[in-house]
């Protein structure tokens, strides 16, 4: 019997958003609010992977200055398919350093899309936010 294999579909990165936030919905709805970041990018990493998806953790991020890269110690909380950035919070609230951080993280990346999620909040929904730059998210 001769078998065909299928490629998986590309998925977009809108696709890979709503699949973030989907499991990190589900990671809130299981732990609830009140744990330490470590504690929901662990989780919130396992659920990815279980639901089909690559999730690198801590991704090095080089700056470039002067025309050499840097290693300055900065780490993307996640990496999911290579093209959204998560960034994983647990704070009374969202400040506008957070927003800055998750921007400079997208620019220096040369990613498009990234997702701020506090989960220190009473409703999952209330503490993501979507940021984009560029068009290399379409």
């Amino acid at each position: 019997m001769a078998t065909c294999s299928v490629p998986l579909k590309t998925r977009t990165a809108q696709e890979v958003s709503h699949a973030v936030i989907t499991a990190a919905m589900k990671v809130h709805t299981e732990l609830g609010a009140g744990l330490l970041e470590s504690a929901y990018k662990t989780c919130l990493a396992f659920e990815l992977r279980r639901s089909g998806l690559t999730c690198a953790t801590e991704v090095p991020v080089p700056i470039v200055y002067c025309g050499i890269k840097l290693d300055a110690g900065y780490r993307l909380d996640l990496l999911v398919e290579n093209m959204v950035v998560v960034e994983i919070k647990s704070v009374d609230a969202i400040c506008p350093i957070h927003h800055a951080q998750l921007i400079t993280y997208l620019k220096l990346s040369g990613k498009s899309l990234g997702l701020l999620i506090n989960f220190n909040v009473v409703h999952l929904k209330e503490g993501i936010k979507r940021f984009v730059n560029g068009t290399g998210w379409k």
